[in-house]
């Protein structure tokens, strides 16, 4: 099948590892130009494009900081002038809660809340403003935004977190209607727990078996089930569906950590 995404640009955030290196090799073997972004981790970003090259694509990495004031505009000023402007942006780059869950919720601190929001909502924000002129000027464009179950689930520890994710419903679905005349989609594709190197590690097994039951497949998804999904959102084969939340596998029910 021919998604339509041989020589796209994709604007790739948070690429260096995980979900973002399987998406960008995905997109790699699609022949797609992919522009993958990093924070701290740049060697793990120089070997995904290479993965990405090697897989038939055009890859090159650029730092950004989510929580940066201008980290958006440079970013895509960046690309633009590299590769002449951007047809897909998949935002998948988060800054994590730090607030341990067996602390209470009084632990959390106005500083570290306000960080968090500032940092998953308006750096949302502002990565949407800086792309969409670029693709209002092609007359297309595809965004999907990496979100998560817990948003509905919850998790004892995450509220910053799942409170930043419920946000981007809103935006989503209120954008959806401010772009689509200009042939731009957006939508949200929400994973549940994805068995992730750093997953694995800082996931304890009996944490993991107790929500892989809890899924409908009883069991958790990989990195790379969540491929195919973001792939047809964000090509040329999805002409109309947008402003949706699609839940990928394994976010649905809820999961027994979240009590």
């Amino acid at each position: 099948m021919n998604l339509g995404l041989n020589g796209r640009v994709v604007l790739l955030t948070g690429g260096s590892s995980g979900i973002g290196a399987s998406l960008a090799q995905a997109y790699g073997d699609e022949g797609a130009r992919v522009a993958m972004t990093y924070r701290t981790d740049r060697v793990g970003a120089e070997r995904v494009a290479r993965r990405v090259e090697n897989a038939g694509g055009e890859g090159m990495i650029v730092p950004f900081d989510l929580a940066s004031d201008r980290g958006a505009d440079i970013l895509v000023e960046t690309v633009c002038d590299h590769w002449g402007g951007i047809d897909v942006l998949v935002a998948n780059a988060v800054q994590w809660p730090d607030r341990s869950p067996a602390a209470g919720f009084e632990a959390l601190g106005q500083g570290a809340w306000e960080v968090g929001l500032r940092a998953n909502v308006e750096g949302s924000f502002r990565i949407l403003q800086a792309v969409i002129p670029s693709m209002r000027d092609r007359e297309w464009g595809r965004i999907l935004f990496l979100s998560t179950g817990l948003a509905e689930e919850g998790m004892r520890g995450a509220e910053t977190y799942t409170c930043a994710k419920a946000a981007l419903v809103g935006l989503v679905r209120s954008l959806a209607w401010d772009v689509g005349r200009d042939g731009i989609l957006i939508n949200i594709l929400a994973a549940g727990l994805t068995l992730t190197e750093a997953n694995r590690e800082r996931i304890p097994e009996t944490v993991r078996s107790a929500m892989a039951a809890r899924t409908p497949l009883e069991r958790l998804s990989y990195p790379e089930e969540l491929a195919g999904p973001a792939l047809f959102l964000t090509s040329a084969m999805n002409s109309s569906i947008t402003g949706e939340v699609i839940r990928e596998g394994s976010s649905t029910g809820r999961s027994s950590h979240a009590q």
